[in-house]
């Protein structure tokens, strides 16, 4: 059997996934990389509103339930069986665990900011009465009675006490702190293992141990006066650990190769301690300060040990009692006046900006990342670049000969008691 030509000839064939190109040629359709569709957006609006159906039938018709509480709870969880089913509709039994953890990460997220919200709100709301007044910011309460209007006093004393009890407690802290979280790093051993273990156990210390701590030794064994001095010790003793806690943290994640090639330059480990893992770790050791400034600054039982209680203005926190804003807020809400418990709110609202104006300060400070330098910095960088440019220009002089280009026929002839040229 013998084939023609034409038979042997290769046919062409058409595949279909191919689309030819041309003007004709149907147009691609668009993919998105979202990991968000309109089917998952119409699964959760469909799966809130019969939970919320759902909850409302059977708390309102059938069960004898009315507490807000169990409402929500309940519907919550309806609303995850409803979502569960909706998506296993086109889903398989991996991508309904992952959108089912997904969704309960985002509530619990969405939880707590809700109750972030709820305190901040609700302090700025009670103390609304309070924080509109000037006085409240200029005047204290040494000649202010309790039945006395809201016009009348202020928190001067109590911010000013504030002020003075925390920057004392960050001027024996912060050093201390990263002093010795530099040594648990640096100088390895039993000695390091041990003040480690004491550091994480007093982490867990009570607020009430440390002022009980600091109103024994300071106030009765040396026979300190109660006063803002005593008080910023007792703070230390929380902010402390807090502070040497994260700021070791923080220095183990140094890159080991950063401090290796420090020393493969010829710097020692004090001088690569200054110069390579401080500025490395400096966002991390911010941050470290800021967490055991937000420890020391709303504690109220030491402060109520060890400063005392005062209604005027005091400047010398070594001398007389000194009130700070937490120990303000402890005694206004207190009491059963109405203006006086406004007072208190505002002093809580006063205390949550004064944390966030702190945070601010340091996140300006230290929030540069390794080797970014600020504006200041680079300028002098600069200046210095340009004196060594020119120091360097008026050691060459003016009558130093610059070398040109060689003659393609040879060398050139050599001047009679010049020195021989080189190459």
């Amino acid at each position: 059997m013998t084939l023609t030509t034409e038979e042997l000839r290769p046919t062409a064939t058409v595949t279909p996934d191919v689309v030819p190109d041309g003007p004709g040629a149907p147009a691609e359709s668009r993919r998105t990389t979202s990991a968000l569709h309109a089917r998952d957006v119409f699964a959760l609006i469909g799966a809130g509103a019969a939970a919320v159906a759902l909850t409302s039938v059977l708390f309102g018709r059938v069960l004898p339930f009315d507490a807000p509480l169990g409402f929500t709870v309940f519907a919550y969880l309806a609303f995850m069986a409803l979502y569960a089913v909706l998506i296993s509709l086109d889903e398989n039994g991996a991508t309904i665990r992952a959108r089912l953890a997904q969704t309960i990460v985002h509530a619990l997220a969405a939880l707590l900011l809700a109750a972030l919200l709820f305190i901040v709100g609700y302090a700025l709301w009670r103390g609304r009465e309070a924080l509109p007044h000037l006085n409240f910011f200029t005047e204290d309460m040494s000649g202010t009675g309790p039945l006395q209007p809201i016009t009348d006093g202020g928190m001067l004393h109590a911010i000013v006490g504030t002020l003075q009890q925390i920057g004392i407690s960050l001027l024996i802290t912060v050093p201390l702190g990263l002093a010795c979280s530099v040594f648990l790093n640096e100088v390895p051993g039993r000695y390091a293992t041990f003040v480690r273990t004491i550091v994480e156990a007093m982490t867990a210390l009570p607020s009430i141990v440390a002022g009980l701590f600091v109103y024994a030794t300071a106030i009765l064994a040396l026979g300190l006066d109660k006063s803002g001095f005593a008080a910023a010790l007792a703070l230390s003793v929380m902010m402390l650990p807090i502070i040497i806690r994260a700021a070791d943290v923080v220095i183990r994640l140094v890159p080991g190769s950063l401090k290796e090639a420090s020393y493969a330059l010829g710097a020692g480990q004090w001088r690569t301690v200054w110069t390579v893992t401080l500025p490395t770790a400096r966002s991390g050791l911010t941050t470290a300060v800021i967490l055991g400034t937000a420890r020391g600054i709303g504690e109220t039982s030491p402060v109520l040990l060890t400063s005392g209680a005062a209604t005027g203005l005091n400047l010398n926190p070594f001398e007389g009692p000194q009130t700070s804003l937490p120990l303000a807020t402890f005694t206004l809400v207190a009491s059963p006046e109405k203006n006086m418990i406004a007072r208190g709110f505002g002093c809580a609202a006063l205390l949550m900006a004064l944390v966030l104006l702190l945070f601010l300060v340091a996140r300006v400070i230290g929030g540069r990342g390794p080797g970014q330098l600020s504006r200041r910095q680079q300028r002098r960088r600069t200046a210095a670049s340009l004196r060594d440019l020119e120091r360097m220009g008026g050691r060459t002089g003016p009558s130093a000969a610059v070398p040109g280009p060689r003659s393609p026929e040879g060398p050139e002839p050599e001047t009679p008691g010049a020195p021989p040229a080189i190459g």
